[in-house]
């Protein structure tokens, strides 16, 4: 007995030197394996920039978007790929924007995966983040940033394991976001979660009571921080049904919501439907079609929804951004990268990007 206790002492008496050694060797750490506090210290922290009031401030009046001067504001936007992938492809750069706003671009939503984002590292990934918005700042394009995710965030299933995420990580993501772009004007969105669903039941149950209660809670932790930049809420269907703000909306002022009102959604006549599913609530809450473009099969009919969407949304006030400014990302715009060819349906934005705003109290300017 006494020898096993003998044994146990210098075992003991071992590890604890080895963790000694190991915490003095690096000032870093202040425990094995440690920690480096400083880091944690630093996450939020605004980027360098003296240009973050560049952009005349976007905020909420009624049912309008405006800007600083109280003047309407219709954004047209294009989304781009999650900058982690774009970097990993080489093409991570400021061409990308400034092929954005030679598109008519007045906006460029940039998702952001859970999964990129945990193995980046949310360090490194504000990084990206931060080219981002210095880009669009120089180029005069707003920034809508999305927590890119699809499924059911109350119950922790997800439609592919590169949405996994949960509350608590989502809640971290916005407190960072908020806190390291508070005061930033071309960070104007902060769209809450891509798109919520339940999948037909494969992703589990999911009630507007819970959805709701959980988009109030992150509002009011992204306004601790930033009460300056305007949280958008998706409905459920993938972002397309919004019927439940008849009943109960948000319970938050200065807010948006999002849509994805792509082709497949409803059949023709679309307007009828997207009336009864969204379009209603245009006519008391700011609405933006932050996902759109062609996913039927063939071009005539992919023409026929995108000519008329743009006339529902214009007619509707609603902004939209479309998607996506990428090769391979679909429904893409693009053939190749070299020279930004584009394909039909880049074609097709340029064109309907440039056309002159309707005739009404709309200015489509900043």
């Amino acid at each position: 007995m006494k020898k096993s206790y003998f044994v146990f002492f210098v075992a003991f008496s071992l590890f604890a030197f080895v963790t000694l050694v190991v915490a003095q060797s690096d000032p870093q750490k202040e425990w094995p394996g440690g920690h480096n506090w400083d880091a944690d210290q630093e996450m939020g922290e605004p980027p360098d920039t003296n240009n973050a009031d560049h952009l005349p401030l976007i905020r909420v009046a009624g049912n309008r978007i405006v800007n600083s001067n109280g003047d309407t504001i219709l954004f047209h936007g294009i989304a781009v790929a999650d900058p982690d992938n774009l970097e990993q492809r080489g093409v991570w750069n400021k061409d990308l924007f400034i092929e954005a706003k030679s598109l008519g671009a007045m906006i460029v939503r940039i998702p952001v995966h859970p999964a990129a984002w945990r193995d980046r590292t949310p360090r490194k990934y504000l990084t990206l983040l931060d080219q981002a918005v210095e880009w669009c700042t120089e180029e005069s394009l707003y920034v809508d940033i999305d927590w890119h995710s699809i499924g059911n965030l109350e119950k922790g299933l997800y439609q592919n394991s590169v949405y996994n995420t949960n509350l608590t990580e989502t809640f971290n993501f916005w407190a960072m976001i908020a806190s390291r772009y508070s005061g930033h004007h071309t960070v104007a969105f902060s769209e809450l979660f891509n798109e919520p669903t339940d999948n037909f039941g494969k992703l589990g149950n999911l009630s507007w009571e819970k959805w709701k209660g959980i988009n109030e809670d992150l509002i009011r932790l992204i306004r601790s921080y930033n009460n300056r930049s305007i949280p958008l809420v998706a409905g459920f269907d993938w972002a397309y049904d919004l019927t439940p703000l008849h009943y109960a909306p948000i319970d938050a002022e200065g807010i948006g919501y999002s849509v994805h009102p792509y082709p497949h959604k409803r059949t023709p006549p679309f307007e009828p439907k997207w009336d009864e599913d969204f379009g209603f609530a245009a006519a008391k809450y700011p609405i933006v079609a932050t996902e759109l473009g062609f996913t039927l099969r063939d071009w005539e009919s992919n023409l026929n929804y995108g000519k008329t969407i743009m006339r529902y949304l214009d007619t509707n006030h609603i902004s939209w951004i479309w998607w996506i400014l990428d090769p391979l990302w679909k429904p893409s715009l693009l053939e190749s990268w070299k020279g930004f060819k584009l394909n039909d349906g880049g074609r097709f934005i340029d064109e309907a990007s440039h056309e002159e705003p309707k005739k009404n109290d709309s200015t489509g300017t900043f």
